[in-house]
């Protein structure tokens, strides 16, 4: 009887475990998604901090751009830009997903150089008066700590395939040849850069260059510039979207669910501690049941 109380209450708190990890799915998974509103659904993708992958971006682009129930597609931009290629490719996925649907530029407070070449790509921008914008240009920079080294009396032995191998390093003074190929090397970049967002504004080289001297633009110089169409927030994006869209209703904002996040490692982590409390119990359970009988043994022997 003991025995059986014993498994009945190891099935009871397995049955607990399983229906708190089935809430728990529905919680992650369930809720983090406006799709359930009514209206026009507007997928957002969010660029934030210095731009140093794209991964996350080009994920979600691809997501939004096949799924049919997304009408058009919001990018807002909170960036002070980054490298330069996360930042090209994640224009190219742009361009190839206007092809598509409507991609809208949300500008945050900030969303210069690399930020402002990702919005480039889009069909509008929308930026508020105060964003800090533009910064259109390209910057690398060295440090001779030669002279340090010295001082503390520490040698640098340097073997290179060729002459510019070692470009840019910290160890020693840079030759002239080696200053020209790092200024070339960045005009080209720059060059790339000014091309793509006269491409993407649809505006001539010329007319982007007098505001292309790495300067940067609050929003409402940058319309005025013809580097942003719109003064206004969010909701102004994403109106415009919808606008674009040919949507009726007031859209509706979707978020691309993250995959994983902190909340769902502890809850992992919670229940296989509850799962090993359980195997623990049953352990338990059996071990009185054998030290029970080890008792009786004796009993029974005489």
């Amino acid at each position: 009887m003991k025995d059986r109380r014993a498994l009945y209450g190891i099935l009871l708190f397995g049955g607990i475990i399983l229906v708190c990890f089935g809430f728990a799915l529905v919680v992650l998974h369930g809720g983090g998604d406006s799709s359930s509103e009514d209206g026009p659904r507007i997928g957002v993708v969010q660029v934030k901090g210095l731009i140093t992958s794209s991964k996350k971006a080009l994920d979600e682009l691809r997501r939004f751009r096949k799924e049919e129930s997304i009408k058009a597609i919001v990018v807002r931009i909170e960036s002070p830009g980054g490298a330069v290629g996360p930042s090209q490719e994640i224009y190219r996925e742009i361009e190839r997903t206007r092809a598509k649907k409507p991609v809208i530029a949300s500008l945050g407070s900030v969303a210069a150089s690399g930020g402002y070449y990702i919005a480039a790509a889009c069909e509008k921008i929308v930026a508020a008066p105060g964003t800090l914008t533009g910064s259109i240009g390209v910057i690398t920079q060295t440090t001779n700590v030669s002279e340090l080294l010295a001082l503390a009396k520490v040698q640098m032995h340097t073997f290179v395939s060729g002459p510019l191998k070692d470009t840019g390093s910290p160890t020693r003074a840079m030759r002239d040849d080696e200053k020209q190929f790092l200024q070339g090397f960045v005009a080209e970049i720059y060059r790339q850069f000014l091309r793509d967002v006269a491409k993407g504004r649809k505006l001539a080289e010329a007319k982007v260059r007098p505001h292309a001297d790495g300067r940067v633009l609050s929003g409402e110089q940058a319309k005025a510039a013809g580097l942003v169409d719109e003064l206004g927030n969010l909701s102004d994006a994403l109106a415009l979207a919808g606008k674009l869209a040919k949507v009726e209703g007031e859209p509706v904002p979707v978020y691309a669910r993250e995959r994983k996040s902190v909340l769902a490692e502890l809850l992992s982590d919670s229940l296989e501690s509850a799962a090993r409390a359980a195997v623990a119990a049953a352990r338990g359970s059996l071990r009185e049941r054998s030290t029970t009988v080890e008792v009786r043994d004796p009993t029974l022997a005489e």
